[in-house]
């Protein structure tokens, strides 16, 4: 696969590049001051379980489940949510690995034939190499995979972000995907959050991911009442529908600087070079005198 490009800010505010459109026109089978929680309503229903060898669940919401209270950005003008995209270049050699874990509900069928949206052998392998992370989940994902989302929710290894319940664009055009619904913005933000209350995630943190990187100000200023800081990034690593590793590692390595927030995905069937790549990608940035690190210390930085 080509390498893509790096995401550019256009007038509606679609940060990813053109070239990732084909992942997200599925939609994605992969997978956008003060400190806060995310408000959060009651559970969403519950899905199916996920493969052996992740811990046993509990029944119900589990009542110790807690945000982290992670530094969020000031909010806007008109209590918009700030937007985030990377950390201070000025600062330490510091960079942010970020993992979209997508899925819609329309998928379900597609799950129940065998196409696996989760991939445990990427997870696997950042916890062998002692590799912090923020992933971004959508809430059906943590129904589909609720032992998974467990067991990463309670790692200190990993936090826990929102990248919606839905997968549906929050403002549109957005390469294909499909809008959620007038004026329920804010719903669809909070339905995650229930989603990973109710799976027993513990790390989640009050950062927000758009579907395909799109928004625009009315939905900053819809979205604000949650009190999250939206997170997108400034390394696209190409590993969408990639099927070799290398490139998806030369595109990262070539584009990271200090304080850089990477996009890359958890979704095995639609990223399955990730994992791979992700082998050379972490000890090249070691070599060179970057420090992995969470979304929360790039903001907790500056």
């Amino acid at each position: 696969m080509t390498p893509l490009p790096t995401p550019r800010r256009r007038p509606a505010r679609h940060a990813l590049a053109p070239a990732l459109a084909a992942l997200l026109c599925l939609p994605l089978a992969a997978c956008g001051g003060g400190s806060g929680a995310a408000e959060r309503p009651k559970s969403a229903p519950s899905g199916a379980s996920s493969p052996a060898g992740t811990p046993p669940a509990r029944s119900g919401p589990d009542p110790s489940v807690r945000p982290l209270a992670a530094p969020t950005l000031p909010p806007g003008p008109g209590g918009a949510a700030p937007v985030f995209s990377h950390g201070r270049r000025d600062g330490a050699k510091r960079v942010a690995l970020t993992f979209d874990a997508d899925m819609t509900a329309d998928q379900d069928k597609r799950a129940a034939r065998g196409e696996r949206f989760d991939n445990p052998q990427l997870i696997a392998t950042l916890r062998r190499l002692k590799v912090p992370a923020t992933v971004f989940m959508t809430g059906k994902w943590a129904e589909q995979y609720p032992d998974q989302a467990r067991s990463i929710g309670r790692d200190p290894l990993f936090e826990v972000a929102d990248h919606s319940y839905s997968h549906h664009a929050f403002s549109t055009p957005c390469y294909g995907l499909p809008a959620v619904a007038p004026g329920s913005a804010r719903q669809d933000v909070q339905r995650a959050f229930a989603a990973f209350e109710k799976a027993g995630v513990e790390r989640t943190v009050p950062y927000f991911r758009f579907p395909g990187g799109c928004y625009d100000d009315a939905v900053l200023r819809e979205i604000g009442p949650t009190k999250v800081t939206a997170v997108q990034w400034d390394v696209v690593s190409g590993d969408a529908f990639a099927k070799k590793s290398g490139p998806v590692a030369d595109q990262v390595l070539a584009q990271v600087k200090p304080g850089s927030v990477v996009v890359m995905h958890c979704t095995h069937s639609a990223a399955p070079a990730t994992e791979e790549a992700i082998r050379r990608i972490v000890p090249e940035l070691r070599a060179r005198g970057y420090e992995l690190v969470r979304v929360s210390d790039l903001i907790a930085g500056g």
